[in-house]
């Protein structure tokens, strides 16, 4: 279980959900500039899929032409709900997760929209691109590494999960031809640059294993990916229903704020029905005193990168 982030580094903020795991083989080296087929998220056409590991009997999941998110880390806290409200805004999802009893725990029930798969993000992007399959249209990941008692393995494991997990899947993805991408970040992974080395937040956390240094080599990479992407940066992430209104500034903006993880969720299945979220990097957090504004409005306030 994750430790709560102490509540004075941010306003009425818990820690992020971080979820650990064990190997790290290197990403794959080659970079994909061909995929396989050509692939948009705005393409109708599905196809069948295969699973490799599943809890419902291995029935047939019958998508009727819906689109089909594969979400990685779907057991934790943020990635459960975004499947939740996935399911909710008429997706087939595919929930990717190392623990198979884990999910049939949170996810319980026969759900014909919803896929479980194996997945472990530090396996490499073969055995991910596997689990995705070429019946998936786009990919959210809201994994993370879960903090550990074990002072020599948080860098080890934290580049693992937060940085070269990342890259794996964008690496499956480009393998796939898939091509929409959103990634759940933080705020202050860019805290250096922006004079924020002081800030008790970014200081705790890249102390317990430069978790935003980690976060922030995903980044880059994803931008460098040629995949249209959509980058999440929520504030200090609150397990309590949502209050106030979503405020999103430009990356680099916010260093202080927190928001439900109900709220991020939203916003993460927004994102892949508003164009204006293209190839975007947004902070997010909520506030009582902030205006309500359509999603429409929020990406489109955002400059294109």
């Amino acid at each position: 279980m994750a430790t709560p982030l102490p509540l004075h580094l941010f306003k009425n903020a818990t820690l992020w959900t971080l979820h650990h795991h064990h190997r790290c083989p290197p990403p794959s080296a080659v970079l994909f500039t061909k995929t396989r087929r050509s692939r948009s998220f705005s393409s109708t056409q599905m196809e069948g899929t295969e699973i490799t590991e599943e809890f419902t009997d291995n029935e047939e999941v019958k998508t009727n032409g819906k689109k089909t998110i594969f979400v990685a880390g779907a057991t934790g806290s943020t990635g459960k709900r975004i499947v939740e409200q996935l399911l909710a805004k008429g997706f087939s999802v595919k929930a990717g997760v190392r623990d198979l009893d884990k999910a049939k725990a949170a996810f319980p029930g026969r759900n014909p929209s919803l896929q479980i798969v194996k997945a472990d993000v530090t396996e490499g992007s073969v055995k991910l691109a596997t689990a995705i399959g070429d019946d998936s249209d786009a990919v959210i990941c809201a994994t993370g590494f879960q903090r550990s008692w074990d002072l020599f393995a948080p860098w080890k494991v934290l580049n693992c999960v937060d940085n070269l997990g990342t890259v794996n899947l964008v690496e499956a993805c480009r393998k796939l031809g898939v091509n929409r991408f959103i990634l759940i970040s933080s705020i202050l992974v860019n805290g250096a640059a922006m004079g924020q080395i002081f800030n008790p937040a970014y200081i705790f956390l890249n102390a317990t294993g430069l978790i935003l240094i980690a976060k922030l080599q995903a980044e880059k990479y994803i931008r460098q990916s040629g995949i249209d992407y959509t980058i999440l940066r929520p504030g200090g992430l609150r397990n309590d229903p949502p209050t106030g209104n979503i405020v999103m500034e430009p990356e680099d903006t916010l260093s202080e704020g927190s928001i439900s993880r109900d709220h991020v969720a939203e916003v993460a299945v927004e994102a892949l029905v508003h164009p204006e979220a293209s190839y975007k990097v947004v902070e997010i957090i909520s506030r009582t005193d902030a205006p309500k504004r359509s999603f429409k409005e929020l990406f489109a306030s955002i400059k294109q990168h």
